[in-house]
Parts: C-alpha cells; sequence; structure tokens
C-alpha cells in the first residue's frame, strides 16, 4: 500500500488480495449467472435466473450465490429502488469500469450496523444518488462480514460504517482509492462529494481515457476511407464494365444489320425473329461478356446491395446500446418511428440464459421504459439517434 501523485491529486494506490485477483477466473470456472435478479415469464413458464439451490425441506435456508448476497438482502429489506449494482465479482466490476472509463463506486454493506437502516433507505434508495450513480459510475456492493466485502473491508482499513469508496483500475494487481467515506450521508453531501471526486480525479484519469478514444477516432476514420476509396474503385470498375457491355452489344447489333443487308429477302425476313429469340434467352448477355467482366443485371445487383449497406448511416435509424447486468452489452439498429415494444421484443428474441422479467431504464435523467411506454415511439422517448439503455430485473 502507498500513495501517489497525479497533477497534484494525492491518491492511494493499495494491492489486492489474491483471493480476490484469482476471483475472475474462478467464477468464469465455475459457470456462475451474473445477470440479474427477477425472471420474466415465456408462454407462462418462469425460467429461472440464478443457480440458486433450493432447500430440499422448508425449514432449511436458501443457498444464495455470494455475487447475489448483497443485493439479496438489499432487496429484502428496503426494497428494489437503488442504484444499478452489478452482480459480479469484484475484478469483473473493475473491468467494466476500465472498457466504459468510469470510476467503480463501492459500497460494503453492514446489516447489523445502526446507521446503516438510515442510509440505505434515504440516501442509497433516494432519486438523486441512483441517477448520478447509474449516470457516472459503475457500482458494485457487497456484504461486509463475508467474502470479498470481507476481504475489501479489511483491505481498505473500514473503520466505519455505512462504507463507501471511489476507485479506478490500476497497472498491475492494484487499484487507486480516489475516496474513502464512512459513516452516515445525506443524499445531497454524497453527490456532493461524488461530483467533487469526478471533476477533480478526472483530471488525473482523463488523460489516458482521452488518449484511448482519439486512437478509437483515428482507427475509425482510417476504416472509413478505406471504404470510400473501395466503394469508389467497385464504382469505376462497375461503370467501366457497364460501359464496355454496351459497346459489345452495340457492335453486335451492327454486325447484324450488315449481315441482313447482303441476304436474300426470304433470309432476311426470318432472321430478325431469330435474333429477338436470341435476345432473350436466359444468361445470354453473361456469355457475351467474358473475361471476367460484369453483367449489367450483376451491376444493378451490387448497387441494390451498396444501398443496402448504406442504411446503417439512414437518420431515420436509431441506434439502441443494452447493457446487462453482468457487463454484456450489445448495439441493435431500430427505426425512429419503432416502438419501445420493439426493443423488448429484440431482448426476448436473444433468447439468453437467466433473462425473465426486467424493465429497461435510461441513466441520466433516469427514465424508466416499461409496459406503459410500449406504444411510444423511440424518437418521442428521446432515444434517437443513440442512446443507452440498462436491463434492470424486476420481480
Amino acid at each position: 500500500m502507498g500513495a501517489a501523485s497525479c497533477n497534484g491529486i494525492v491518491r492511494r494506490m493499495v494491492s489486492l488480495p489474491r483471493s480476490i485477483i484469482g476471483g475472475l477466473s474462478r467464477a468464469m470456472g465455475h459457470g456462475i449467472d451474473l445477470v440479474g435478479i427477477g425472471g420474466r415469464r415465456h408462454n407462462n413458464q418462469h425460467q429461472p435466473l440464478m443457480n440458486f439451490q433450493w432447500p430440499q425441506h422448508p425449514q432449511e435456508p436458501l443457498i444464495v450465490p455470494e455475487e447475489w448476497a448483497f443485493l439479496t438482502s438489499f432487496e429484502q429489506q428496503f426494497g428494489s429502488t437503488h442504484p444499478f449494482f452489478y452482480a459480479c465479482q469484484f475484478m469483473e466490476a473493475l473491468k467494466i469500469a476500465e472498457e466504459e472509463h468510469k470510476f467503480v463506486f463501492m459500497y460494503l454493506h453492514s446489516p447489523q450496523h445502526p446507521f446503516t437502516p438510515s442510509f440505505c433507505r434515504e440516501t442509497l434508495s433516494s432519486e438523486l444518488v441512483t441517477q448520478f450513480l447509474d449516470a457516472n459510475f459503475v457500482c458494485w456492493g457487497a456484504l461486509a462480514d463475508r467474502g470479498e466485502g470481507l476481504q475489501m473491508a479489511a483491505t481498505l482499513n473500514a473503520a466505519s460504517f455505512p462504507f463507501c469508496a471511489v476507485v479506478a483500475p490500476a497497472p498491475g494487481n492494484t487499484i487507486a482509492v480516489l475516496r474513502q467515506m464512512e459513516g452516515p450521508l445525506s443524499p445531497a453531501e454524497l453527490v456532493e462529494i461524488l461530483q467533487r471526486t469526478v471533476e477533480e480525479q478526472g483530471l488525473a484519469f482523463g488523460g489516458a481515457a482521452a488518449q484511448v478514444k482519439e486512437e478509437e477516432r483515428t482507427r475509425t476514420r482510417a476504416r472509413e476511407q478505406e471504404k470510400i476509396r473501395a466503394d469508389r474503385q467497385l464504382r469505376e470498375e462497375q461503370d467501366s464494365a457497364y460501359l464496355e457491355a454496351l459497346k459489345l452489344d452495340r457492335n453486335g447489333q451492327l454486325q447484324e444489320k450488315e449481315k441482313l443487308k447482303h441476304l436474300p429477302s426470304g433470309g432476311r425476313a426470318q432472321k430478325p425473329a431469330q435474333a429477338n429469340h436470341e435476345k432473350f434467352r436466359p444468361n445470354a448477355t453473361q456469355k457475351q461478356y467474358g473475361n471476367g467482366k460484369i453483367a449489367p443485371s450483376r451491376i444493378r445487383e451490387t448497387q441494390h446491395e451498396e444501398t443496402t449497406s448504406n442504411k446503417a448511416n439512414d437518420p431515420q435509424v436509431t441506434k439502441i446500446l443494452i447493457r446487462f447486468p453482468n457487463g454484456e452489452r450489445r448495439e441493435q439498429s431500430f427505426l425512429r418511428t419503432d416502438k419501445i415494444q420493439s426493443i423488448y421484443r429484440y431482448i426476448d428474441s436473444l433468447g439468453l440464459p437467466g433473462v425473465g422479467n426486467y424493465k429497461l431504464i435510461s441513466s441520466f435523467p433516469r427514465r424508466v421504459f416499461g409496459v406503459d411506454q410500449m406504444g411510444i415511439t423511440l424518437e418521442d422517448a428521446g432515444l434517437h439517434p443513440r442512446a443507452s439503455l440498462f436491463l434492470e430485473p424486476s420481480e
């Protein structure tokens, strides 16, 4: 453990325990489901979300995987209104934060502490805190008396609860602790501290993120320019082939006329019929234009394919990025006139395991798109031309 300075901002560097570092590989090896809480009914059949081990007898307790213990405990006591906590190992949450260029908001939950109920009910469940955290952080929570929560409490020397921290990925097996908060806080106080942390620490960590984004923009521009050059070359080749085909066709007609002039009168009457027969013979054009030349019919098909490929740049298209509780993201294109119901149908068509009852939520400002909003168009819902939605499990 040590301290480091970046742009005049001091932050604490903490080495992670080996059990935390190895948690991600163990989770992947055991096939732990990291999707979300709740279930959606398909054909009146309830699809189980998690690999819970249901008790053989009613008096036996329900065995809940460690990744779900915090959310299960929180929602049983305080309800489902809370920030979007990823039900995954801590290393997986760090990976998601690194990919999205965000900080991790860590909450260690101690149900027995006297300040915990009021903090959870009045602060964590408030709309102000929920919207701010969903828009600016990757949230991860754990029970402070077991598993990874207990290990992180010991690693960060948690002295009091409620315990919150803002951390960021760092080189090697370390994390940067940017802010540590212990004890009760009001919604306004918590948001003010988090806002100041984002503004101050963003100076320290924004440089690398900006460099990554600039490199991605450069690669995107290079790909677009290469596509433009390829399209231009293809059009030139098609135009050349088409002109060559027309030239050959005209030469053939001239030769046919010359032959007709030298034929007897009886033969002339039969020749046009034969010419018409050849004109409408299937694939006659393709046989005439050999040596790799593209026939006019093929040129029109290729141009149609180009028109279809350019649909992605159509101003009528709305691109929706859907984020799942396990960190998976999928982007799908819709028409701006499509309704919210179209997004639900797309998600259901994926057939992803563990996706049951759910609702779609936009980040900041927080908006819920549920049953009442099914008939709203994507444009009227403010999702055009591009938007990001959370998939949040519901009962």
